[in-house]
């Protein structure tokens, strides 16, 4: 019994004996054949950092609106006689356009210029027998009087008889009529709105941070997201304040040559052309890697053999502009950046050049 104990403890030792061995032997030699072997290079394209002439500008949205755009209202009340104009008419300064009542305020006038011819003839018929010595001062005076007030009342009567005319303002293209013949209407309301679209504007608004950049006549490019119309003008006014709630300012700008196109009211996509910056160094935002470290780039360099590797370089980006970022600190002029592939690579892994696939080129 214990000859076969024996043996059995012999047999299993030399079992567990084999089996680590074959373990160990394994695993050194997948080790060897993985430290031998060399990965292969990563197809990269790779971009040079160059200084350019950086065109900046401010990005915003605003809303058009014409040079001179009003809406037209009332002045007076009563009943509505005339509308002398049709929707999108262009009417000039002065043009009638409606017409209320004033039969009673023409027959009151009447009755007022009456009376003032009444009160001159009186003065002047006063003034004679005062100079003959017949008449007293005191007739005179009141005379004088009589006549003044019976001016004022023809003046006040003639103002109110204006009133019940409404006249373009100036010139323009109205728009559709609030109101109708017979109406009633009562001072203040609206009875139509009339634009101006030969010299159009735009209002929009930027950052409190971009005030010193802005300045009276800086161009600005404004865009229509309906049909991709483009009008170029200039900056004519800047709010002299901050919105204390959206840290934001207002500023107004004069589009040329609109000819018709834009509208008030309008959305407009707007920026705001700075000065050229000369010698910027800049880079294709596909060749930035962002993480919570900060921003990356792939430099190449020269390894053993003149065999081409990389090294992660953080980089101090800035302005943002048509897919190109500003490096401002972290790579010279010349240097060769990953442009795609990167996602592949890490720190001194071999690549080899294929700017067949560099995304700048595919949007060529």
């Amino acid at each position: 019994m214990k000859k076969r104990l024996f043996i059995a403890v012999i047999l299993l030792a030399l079992v567990v004996g084999g089996i680590v061995g074959f373990n160990k032997f394994r695993d050194k030699m997948i080790a060897e054949f993985f430290a031998g072997r060399v990965a292969p290079p990563v197809a990269v394209s790779v971009v040079k950092v160059k200084p350019v002439e950086w065109e900046s500008g401010i990005d915003t949205i605003g809303t058009a609106l014409s040079s001179q755009g009003v809406d037209l209202s009332v002045e007076a009340a009563g009943l509505v006689r005339d509308v002398l104009f049709n929707p999108n008419d262009k009417v000039t300064k002065g043009q009638k356009l409606v017409q209320i009542d004033e039969r009673i305020e023409r027959a009151d006038l009447g009755a007022a210029q009456a009376a003032l011819d009444l009160a001159v003839t009186q003065l002047e018929r006063n003034k004679t027998l005062e100079k003959r010595g017949i008449g007293a001062t005191t007739t005179v005076d009141t005379a004088n009087a009589e006549e003044k007030s019976a001016r004022a009342q023809v003046a006040k009567l003639t103002a109110v008889l204006d009133q019940k005319e409404m006249l373009a303002p100036f010139d323009g293209v109205i728009g559709i009529s609030k109101i109708e013949p017979g109406q009633y209407v009562t001072p203040g309301t609206v009875y139509a709105t009339l634009q101006n679209l030969d010299k159009m504007q735009v209002d929009f608004t930027v950052p409190e941070q971009a005030i010193d950049k802005l300045s009276i006549g800086a161009p600005v490019t404004a865009r229509t997201e309906v049909g991709d119309q483009s009008f170029t003008g200039h900056i004519i006014a800047i709010e002299p304040r901050v919105d204390p709630v959206s840290r934001l300012v207002s500023v107004r700008a004069l589009l040329d040559n609109t000819n018709g196109a834009l509208f008030p009211g309008q959305f407009l996509r707007v920026r705001v052309t700075l000065p050229v910056d000369p010698g910027v160094l800049t880079l294709p935002q596909t060749a930035v890697s962002v993480s919570l470290y900060g921003d990356s780039v792939f430099v190449v360099r020269k390894g053993k053999d003149d065999a081409l590797t990389v090294a992660q370089v953080f980089v101090e980006v800035g302005r943002r502009s048509g897919g190109m970022v500003e490096i401002k600190s972290g790579l010279s002029a010349e240097d060769e950046v990953v442009n795609a592939g990167q996602n592949r690579l890490v720190g001194g892994a071999t690549i080899v050049i294929d700017n067949t696939v560099s995304p700048s080129a595919a949007l060529e």
